[in-house]
Parts: C-alpha cells; structure tokens; sequence
C-alpha cells in the first residue's frame, strides 16, 4: 500500500502548489524501504486479490530483519536499509515522517508519536466517505493510550526483551529516532480487507468468555502449528532463502503462547500487567490478530515446503486445508471483504495530508514563524 500511496502523493504535491511552496514545505517521497521484503511478497502482489493467495505467498521478515526496528539502538543498525533511513532522517530533519503500511485484515488507523489535535476528527471524516472501517480497538496498540478514535500514541521507547518488543512495540526505532529533531512520526494504517466490527465501540456481553475462546484457540493452532513445524524441519536444507522463511515462523510461534496468557482471563488479566477496558472493538481485533498469526505461520510453512521441492511427509494438504479454512472464517465470519486498492491508496493519502496540515500548524506554533504566524495553510478539499 505503500508504494501506491506514495505515488499518489507525489502527483498531489507536484499538482497543487499549496502543499508546496504555499505551505513553505518539501516533499521527500521513499518509495520503498525494503525492497527485499516487496520482492518476496510479488507472488500476490499482481492479483487476483484472495485471502488464500495472499496468505500462501505473503512474506514479512523476522523481526531483527525488520526495518524500522532498533532493538540494539541506533548505533546498533545492522540493516542497510535501516542506516539509509537513519541518516536521511538525521539530514532532512522533517517536522513530519510518515511511515505508511497495510493491514491485512481489519480496519484504517493512525499512532502517532506525538499528538495532532484534530487529527482524530479528519480520520473519521475520511473514512466515512470512503467507506473505510475504524479500528478502534487496534492490537498493535492494545496498551497504549489513546488519541482519540482510531488515533493512538506510540509509547516512548525502553529496553525490552524481545518478546516484549514483538509484541509492545515500546522499543527504539525509526519512528521515534527523529524526534530530537522536532519530528512527528505518523504511521497511517490501511486495511486491504475491512472488518466493519472493528468500529463497534460499544461494550461487550461477555468479555471474558471472548478472551478464553480467542487464547484457547491461539494455544491450539499453535499447537498444531509447532507438530507440523517439527515434521517439515527435518526436510529442509540450508539455503539462505530457507533461513528466511523460517525466522518469522520461530517468532510467531515464541510469541503466540504469551500472548495467549496474556489476553486469557484466568491466567494473563493480573494486577501487574492488567489488560485495558475491551469494548467490542478490541475483541474482534484480538480474534482477527490471533487468526492473523497463525494463518501467516501457516502460509511461511507452505511456502518452506514448496521451496524444498518436495513434501515427504505430506504436510501440504494439511496446510491447504488449515489455510482455506482459516480464510473462510475470516470472509464468513468476521465479514472481510476487499478493498480496491485504488481506495486503499486514496484513504491513505488522506489521511497523511490531513497530518501534514496539522503538523505544519503545530510546527509554526511552537516556533512563531512561517506563513500566517500559524495560520492554516489551505489544501485540497475532499
């Protein structure tokens, strides 16, 4: 989603000179930070877009292969892609960094590292007119305050575990890094299949019999997942291509068992780490997340197995049919249905000039300078 977004913005801004030079602003447009990872994902990437093609040839790496994480702390870089970043950061010092990334499944929202009031307001205006879900009760930000609906702050960084940083997100990296500069990071979320219960904020009729059906479920496929992992191990060789493929998967199942603690109310809702108010939203992204994780484990091991080129335990057809079964629940239960991606692109772009109109009103507030003395600079109405 990206890519398109970014190419979409590109023509705005080269169209209108008021995101420009009326807005005493350049762009700086990246149109790919890992370029590694989108060529692993060109298996679905064409189309036709499906839940089970996607699943069966969707790629994301292992989370020290990610590149906007700094679990060693910038110094620590070890991803060429994470230094370019760094530095281009460290030479622009922008007063607004959008990351912009794709949810699979589920609906649009925003973390931001420091808040854009107003923000919260223009998201809900831009996805009721294009029909885009708010996901008011995100995963990734089970534990962080909100912002408004849909909008959430990304916490300051610490030192965590890797556990902790897989699945709290609170640790260093490329969204907080330019922050000594003035920096606010915006990371626009965009669905490719909308779940409209995500936007249900009303309360639950029985969150903890949610919480057990979802952890109860997550410990079982992984369960499952780990035997099949161990039959195909044996199988594998020792390309630098297996690694890959295998790295994710070992992340997922370390983390799925906490994470089933965690949310389950007889064992993880403890005084110490206690989980928020759930309303209707969180529980649907918790199931949606929990299903999440197992059918990209699903689709890595299929993956793993054909690239070995052979299936002598015959583990293919069981990974066909956990994978098509688990895409039948999203499409008949949880009611995903694709986004075109022209949609996507546009909801997308929205959303970052709505958080560069804001950013740019509260960057000429705190320094008294600019166009206006904070006057807001006018753009391209919907």
């Amino acid at each position: 989603m990206g890519g398109a977004t970014v190419l979409r913005l590109a023509e705005r801004a080269l169209a209108d000179p008021r995101l420009t030079e009326g807005a005493d602003a350049t762009w700086n447009l990246l149109l790919c930070l890992d370029p590694d990872g989108s060529r692993r994902n060109e298996g679905w990437l064409p189309g036709p877009y499906t839940l089970g093609r996607y699943v069966r040839h969707f790629f994301r790496p292992g989370f020290l292969e990610q590149p906007e994480w700094l679990p060693d702390g910038a110094a620590g870089a070890a991803l060429p892609e994470t230094r370019a970043l760094l530095g281009l950061q460290d030479e622009l010092r922008p007063f607004l960094q959008c990351s912009l990334h794709g949810v699979d499944i589920g609906g649009g929202f925003v973390e931001l590292t420091h808040d854009l009031p107003g923000l919260d307001r223009r998201l809900a205006h831009i996805a009721a007119r294009l029909g885009i879900p708010r996901e008011l009760g995100a995963y990734d930000a089970l534990y962080w305050p909100g912002l408004g609906p849909a909008v959430y702050r990304i916490p300051p960084p610490r030192r965590a575990g890797l556990v902790a940083a897989m699945t709290e997100a609170a640790v260093e990296s490329t969204w907080y890094h330019p922050s000594r500069h003035g920096t606010v990071t915006a990371v626009v979320e965009a669905p490719m299949w909308g779940v409209m219960a995500v936007a249900d904020g009303s309360a639950p009729a029985d969150r903890d019999a949610v919480l057990r059906a979802v952890s109860r479920t997550l410990r079982h496929d992984t369960g499952r997942l780990r035997h099949l992992l161990a039959r195909i191990r044996p199988h594998l060789g020792t390309a630098p291509d297996t690694a890959r493929l295998l790295a994710p998967v070992d992340d997922y199942l370390l983390v799925c068992p906490g994470l089933a603690d965690a949310w389950d109310p007889d064992t993880g809702d403890n005084p110490t780490h206690p989980l928020p108010a759930l309303s209707t939203a969180h529980l649907v992204a918790l199931r949606i997340s929990a299903r999440r994780l197992a059918l990209r484990t699903a689709g890595l091991l299929h993956q793993l197995v054909r690239a070995a080129g052979r299936d002598p335990d015959g583990v293919l057809p069981e990974l066909d049919r956990m994978i098509d079964d688990w895409c039948a629940e999203y499409r008949d239960d949880c009611g995903a249905r694709w986004i075109p991606v022209a949609r996507q692109a546009e909801y997308q772009a929205r959303v970052v000039l709505a958080a560069f109109e804001l950013a740019g009103r509260h960057t000429r507030a705190r320094s008294g300078s600019g166009p206006g003395q904070g006057e807001p600079v006018p753009l391209q109405r919907d």
